[in-house]
């Protein structure tokens, strides 16, 4: 069984990953939150149009960072709907350069293969 601990390494390594990840991208979401929670005085702000823009951008930053940050702790509780969820993170991550996309096609050249997923249910099941 030496794939299996193989993959059990790159599972737990992907979870640590993605938690971090997570962490550092809902920052970003909370500073645009905070500085543009309220609609800002147009003689001394932006326009409203980009307060409502920069809102949208931190909401999307926070919603990706829950989504990785599900996905890693899934994936290190070695829940059966982890690695799915951790694919399709993956593939959202992809256009966050460069750390996304290091992150992204690390996921998917980990959890896509289908004998990664013959190994990942053998995992999940027996946790």
């Amino acid at each position: 069984m030496p794939a299996a601990s193989r993959l059990g390494g790159h599972i737990r390594l992907l979870g640590i990953l993605w938690i971090a990840l997570s962490a550092f991208r809902v920052i970003p979401g909370l500073v645009l939150i905070a500085l543009f929670h309220h609609d800002v005085d147009v003689e001394f702000g932006p326009p409203p149009v980009v307060c409502g823009l920069l809102r949208g951008v931190a909401v999307a930053l926070i919603l990706g960072a829950l989504l990785g940050l599900l996905a890693g702790v899934g994936l290190l509780q070695r829940q059966s709907w982890a690695r799915m969820l951790a694919i399709v993170v993956g593939v959202i991550g992809l256009v966050d350069m460069p750390f996304g996309t290091a992150l992204g096609i690390y996921t998917l050249w980990v959890l896509l293969p289908a004998r990664s997923e013959e190994e990942y249910r053998q995992i999940a099941g027996s946790s």
